[in-house]
């Protein structure tokens, strides 16, 4: 498992500085700010899947903002983690849509097959449970979400399934 205290330094690769750079590019040159977003889920990235502090504090020194702007943004959107996560991340939406269509059964079903509660990880650090307030594919519920998949139309079998699939 990551220690968070290990992690007190980072350091964007130049690739990531290429990558932020485009999103840059895209606004008028007082807006940087509109690249933090994009920027911080390339740092993410780069941090193996989470957002350190020293990973905020590249972001913010890259982008020649105050630290405090980008924490604000990390610390806002659910798709940012502020602590080290497992290889897999499921994002299970449990807002209503969500939760009438069967959603709190999928919960249960994962944290009794992971042996884990919303927001922790196995302990061979596989797989992260997390809770999320609204995927956006309401008309599909119960939805997780996998990397950049959704998994739509959940049951316990296709729970099972994907979790069989994952290495």
């Amino acid at each position: 498992m990551i220690d968070k205290k290990t992690c007190e330094t980072f350091e964007l690769s130049n690739e990531d500085k290429a990558a932020i750079d485009i999103w840059v590019a895209q606004y008028p040159a007082e807006h940087k700010r509109s690249a933090v977003i994009p920027a911080l889920h390339i740092a993410q990235k780069a941090n193996g899947g989470w957002l350190s502090e020293a990973a905020m504090k590249a972001v913010a020194e890259y982008l020649e903002l105050p630290q405090i702007q980008v924490f604000e943004v990390a610390t806002f959107y659910s798709m940012f983690e502020l602590a080290p996560v497992g290889r897999h991340k499921l994002c299970v939406c449990t807002n209503v849509s969500c939760l009438l269509s069967g959603s709190d059964e999928i919960v249960s079903h994962l944290k009794k097959r992971l042996g884990i509660n919303l927001g922790e990880t196995t302990a061979d650090n596989k797989i992260t449970l997390k809770e999320v307030e609204c995927l956006g594919a309401c008309v599909n519920a119960p939805v997780l979400q996998l990397r950049e998949e959704f998994h739509e139309h959940l049951t316990p079998e296709k729970i099972d399934a994907l979790l069989e699939g994952l290495e």
